[in-house]
C-alpha cells in the first residue's frame, strides 16, 4: 500500500518526549517524520497574545484551533467530558514544541525510593527500573535541556556529575524563608531549573521577565522547539497541523500505518518501521482507544485493559499570607526555591508525600495580584499617594506556598472515549473519571499543616488556605510501564507489550506519580528508549 508519509521512525507529537528522542534518532542517520496536531507559532506573537489576553491562563498565548483543540483552565469541562466525582484540572496545549512552551521549568529528579513504593512502604506499585538504572539518563537529560542547579545539593537524588550551569540565584523572598526556617525541619534549597543562568548554546540567560508560565519571551527557559530544530537539522520532517486519528494494525501484529487528517480537511496515511506515540497522557490513550479494530478489539496496546487507567496529577495545596516585612515578590522566575526534604519517609506507609514550592509571584495564583490588590484597595476609598503607598506595602509582603502531593494510581481514574461528542477530526472527546484516594487526601492535609507551621514560624499574618484542590499541570499515568503484560501497557524500554514496533513515550508511562515535576523524568526515559527504538528499526 502506498502511503503519503514514510520514514524509518514515525513520531506522533512534538513535545519534549518526541522531540528529544526524534533528534537523537535523526542524528543516528535514521529517517524521522513527526505528525503534530498543532501549528508552528512565533514567540513574539505568543508574548503579544499573552499581553493582550483578558483572561490570563497558561493557555492564553496559544491558538486553540478547531482542528487542534485543547483543554482550557477556565473552561475545564468544555474539552474534558468530566464524569466525576472530582474534576481533572490540569491542561496542555497542542503546538510544535508541545506544552514545554508554558511549563514552569522545574527539573527535579525522582528519589530512589520513588521507584520502590510497594517494596519499601507497601503502597501502589514498583517501577520496572530503579534509580541507578535511570541516573545516567537523568544526567544526560540535564545536559540536553540545559539545567541550572546547585551541584553541591543532590536533594536526595545521588548524582554522578554536575549540572551544566550554576544555579539560578535564590530570590530575596527565598532567603527570607530560609533564614526564618534555619534549624527547623524545613530545609529551603535552590530548585534545579531548565532555564539558562548563563548564555549557553545560543540561548540567553534568564533576565527575570516573570512570565515563565505561560511564555518565556527570550527562550532562556528551555522548550522542545530546541530539539525540534536539532531534529530538522539532522533531516527530520515535521508535518504540522496533521492529526493522527487511528493506528492501523497489520497481520503480523505490528502497526502498519497511521491514518491522519490535516487541518484543511484532507486525509492520508503515514508509515514507519517504528511508530512512537508521544502525545501526552490524555491524547495517547485517546488515540489508542480510538484504534479499536479486528485484532485489537479494546484498542491498540490494550490487551491488559490498562490503557487510559491510573490517571494521575500532583494534586496541589495552595496557601498564602502576608509577611511581617517586605520580601519584594514579582521578580525573577515564578519559583526559584523549595522544600524538598519532606518527599520521603516512613510516613509514606500511611499518607502521600509532597514537595513545597516557594512562590516568587506574590498572591498572583490565588487572587490575581497585583491587579486585584490595587482594585481591593481602591474599593476601600484609597486614592493618589495614599493608594500608591498602600499598594507598595501590600504587594511587597505577599508570600505563597504550594505543595505538590503524590497521587495514588487508581485503575478507576481513567480516560475513555466520550460516547457522544467528537472533535472536528472525528475523534471522540476524552471522558475522564477522577478522584483522590484517602492516602492522597491525607497528604494534602499534611501539606496544609506544614504551610500553617511555616507561616507561623515566619510571623506571617492573614494566612489563608484554599479549600480547593488544584491541578499542577502534570498529566501522568494512563499507559503505565511494568514488568508484566497482564497489568501494564509498555515495558521498561517503553515498548508496547502487544505490538513490537510501537513505543509510548511521556509521563503516561509512569507507574506512580512521585512528587517531582515530571519533565526531567520524561526526558530521561525518552533518552533511554532511543537505543531500543533504533535497534528495532535496524532489526
Amino acid at each position: 500500500m502506498e502511503h503519503d508519509i514514510n520514514a524509518d521512525i514515525l513520531i506522533i507529537g512534538t513535545g519534549i518526549a518526541g522531540a528529544l528522542a526524534g533528534a537523537k534518532l535523526a542524528q543516528k542517520g535514521l529517517t524521522v517524520a513527526f505528525l503534530e496536531t498543532g501549528k508552528r507559532i512565533d514567540r513574539s506573537d505568543a508574548v503579544e497574545n499573552f499581553w493582550n489576553a483578558k483572561i490570563k491562563t497558561p493557555e492564553s498565548p496559544y491558538p486553540n484551533d478547531a482542528s487542534a483543540p485543547h483543554p482550557l483552565a477556565y473552561k475545564i469541562g468544555e474539552y474534558y467530558q468530566q464524569a466525576g466525582p472530582e474534576n481533572f484540572k490540569s491542561t496542555y496545549i497542542k503546538l510544535v514544541g508541545g506544552t514545554t512552551w508554558h511549563w514552569l521549568g522545574t527539573t527535579l529528579r525522582n528519589l530512589p525510593a520513588d521507584f520502590k513504593l510497594q517494596s519499601l512502604y507497601g503502597h501502589a506499585v514498583d517501577w520496572p527500573i530503579d534509580y541507578d538504572t535511570l541516573e545516567p539518563f537523568y544526567l544526560a537529560a540535564e545536559q540536553e535541556i540545559g539545567v541550572s542547579g546547585d551541584s553541591a545539593e543532590d536533594l536526595g537524588s545521588p548524582r554522578s556529575g554536575a549540572f551544566p550551569m550554576p544555579m539560578i540565584p535564590m530570590s530575596y523572598s527565598d532567603r527570607y524563608f530560609a533564614d526564618a526556617l534555619e534549624g527547623s525541619q524545613y530545609h529551603v534549597r535552590a530548585t534545579p531549573q531548565g532555564r539558562n543562568s548563563v548564555f549557553r548554546e545560543d540561548r540567553p540567560e534568564c533576565c527575570g521577565n516573570g512570565s515563565c508560565i505561560p511564555v518565556c519571551p527570550i527562550q532562556a527557559k528551555y522548550d522542545a522547539t530546541v530539539h525540534i530544530a536539532q531534529a530538522e537539522a539532522a533531516g527530520a520532517v515535521i508535518h504540522a497541523q496533521t492529526t493522527a486519528t487511528r493506528l492501523d494494525l497489520g497481520p503480523d501484529g505490528k502497526i502498519a500505518s497511521v491514518s491522519f487528517r490535516r487541518a484543511d480537511g484532507s486525509e492520508g496515511t503515514a508509515a514507519g518501521k517504528v511508530v512512537v506515540i508521544a502525545a501526552h497522557a490524555i491524547e495517547t490513550p485517546r488515540l489508542l482507544l480510538n484504534s479499536a479494530q479486528d485484532g485489537a478489539p479494546n484498542g491498540i496496546a490494550n490487551s491488559s485493559d490498562q490503557v487510559g487507567r491510573n490517571l494521575m496529577d500532583h494534586p496541589s495545596k495552595l496557601s498564602w499570607a502576608m509577611a511581617a516585612n517586605p520580601v519584594w515578590p514579582f521578580r525573577g522566575p515564578l519559583s526559584t526555591s523549595g522544600i524538598e526534604n519532606l518527599r520521603d519517609g516512613a510516613f509514606r506507609k500511611d499518607r502521600a508525600a509532597f514537595r513545597i514550592e516557594i512562590g516568587n509571584d506574590g498572591h498572583n495564583w490565588p487572587t490575581g495580584a497585583p491587579l486585584s490588590t490595587a482594585a481591593d484597595l481602591a474599593r476601600q476609598g484609597l486614592r493618589g499617594a495614599e493608594l500608591d503607598a498602600a499598594i507598595r506595602d501590600a504587594t511587597s509582603r505577599q508570600i505563597r506556598l504550594t505543595s505538590l502531593v503524590e497521587q495514588s494510581p487508581d485503575a478507576e481514574n481513567r480516560v475513555t472515549l466520550d460516547p457522544e461528542k467528537r472533535d472536528v477530526n472525528g475523534v471522540p472527546l476524552p471522558r475522564i473519571h477522577y478522584d483522590y484516594s484517602e492516602y492522597t487526601r491525607a497528604g494534602l492535609e499534611a501539606a496544609e499543616a506544614a504551610h500553617q507551621d511555616i507561616f507561623t514560624r515566619l510571623g506571617a499574618t492573614e494566612i489563608k488556605h484554599s479549600p480547593d484542590i488544584y491541578g499542577a499541570g502534570h498529566v501522568i499515568g494512563t499507559v503505565r510501564m511494568g514488568a508484566e503484560p497482564q497489568n501494564s501497557v509498555v515495558d521498561a524500554d517503553l515498548r508496547s507489550f502487544d505490538h513490537p514496533n510501537l513505543f509510548l513515550l511521556g509521563s503516561g508511562s509512569f507507574p506512580t506519580s512521585a512528587t517531582a515535576n515530571p519533565t526531567l523524568t520524561i526526558a530521561a526515559l525518552s533518552l533511554r528508549a532511543v537505543e531500543a527504538i533504533a535497534g528495532t528499526v535496524r532489526g
